[in-house]
């Protein structure tokens, strides 16, 4: 049963949920496996990431998943700001606060993201060599990729609308004003992040309660600049990348692109972004491929063990 736990990081307190892993299929002389999880774009931990973090468990890992600073039940004003600098920062805190757990083995501790947090994890196994593998669902490794889907769908008023969103809460942030927000998710050509079709509706479906639909528009002005999978050719650990080959959200080329700067296991499904959610037709074959990846390779030292 999981318990929440707090994790400091750059001075704020990120609300974590602790499952203890199940059994000792993945146990090791060092102890089990733990995986660092978080969400993507604007989401919260309660938002479709509870099945994943389930199934891990049921395999013998533990999980720690996590809000980012600014959302959520973590600390951080204002609310709702995206820095993916900070988010970084954060993943790294809770892998330090995994080894740290009794019963983990401190050198089997998985990075684990969806969607922007799958770009995360590429530049943060980059920066932390020890990490044992590292897992990127549906990942955008690439903002500018991301800007021009985007605005070939939904044209360049739209996209500068967002602009225009994003230099005013600059200013209102230098004014020390409230934020300026924009919804997180909605139909395309609105002024929202996510605007492919179907997409809010797909997202609202599994959504928690502490889920708010907007964001702080200032993070728009570094998104395009943001192209964490440039980094996943200095990745040395194993690294699964899960391609939904029909996403209109996070370009598959530009996954394609950083899964081979990373000789990545390249998994593909024939789905769009939001499919491989709970409920989602392409759900259940996610969480196989992540079970299996991982059952290979964090499982070697329950062999040796088993050997000696």
């Amino acid at each position: 049963m999981r318990r929440d736990i707090s994790v400091g990081s750059g001075g704020e307190q990120l609300a974590v949920w602790h499952y203890p892993g199940a059994g000792d299929a993945l146990a090791g002389p060092g102890g089990r496996p733990c995986i660092a999880m978080a969400h993507g774009f604007g989401a919260t931990r309660d938002s479709g990431l509870e099945a994943f973090a389930e199934a891990h468990v049921e395999a013998g890992a533990d999980v720690l998943l996590f809000d980012y600073r600014h959302f959520g039940a973590s600390s951080g004003e204002p609310r709702q700001l995206i820095s993916p600098a900070a988010q970084r920062a954060d993943y790294h805190a809770v892998i330090a606060h995994a080894r740290s757990l009794d019963g983990v083995d401190p050198d089997r501790i998985v990075a684990w993201g969806v969607s922007l947090a799958g770009g995360h994890v590429l530049q943060v196994g980059a920066e932390d060599p020890r990490l044992a593998a590292v897992v990127a669902l549906t990942p955008a490794p690439d903002g500018l990729a991301a800007m021009r889907v985007a605005i070939a769908r939904d044209g360049m008023v739209a996209a500068l609308r967002l602009t225009g969103a994003g230099l005013a809460d600059l200013g209102a942030s230098l004014r020390g004003r409230a934020p300026v927000t924009v919804p997180t998710a909605g139909p395309p050509g609105s002024t929202a992040v996510l605007t492919a079709p179907g997409a809010e509706e797909r997202w609202r479906a599994v959504v928690g309660p502490t889920w708010e639909n907007n964001v702080c528009a200032r993070v728009l002005l570094q998104f395009g600049g943001y192209r964490p999978g440039r980094h996943a050719a200095k990745l040395t650990m194993p690294l699964l990348v899960q391609i939904a080959d029909l996403d209109q959200t996070a370009p598959p080329a530009a996954a394609m692109v950083a899964a081979r700067r990373g000789r990545a296991e390249v998994r593909h499904l024939p789905a769009d972004h939001f499919d491989v959610y709970p409920g989602g037709p392409h759900h259940e074959a996610a969480v196989r491929q992540q079970v299996d990846f991982l059952r290979r390779h964090l499982g070697a030292p329950v062999a040796a063990a088993s050997s000696a």
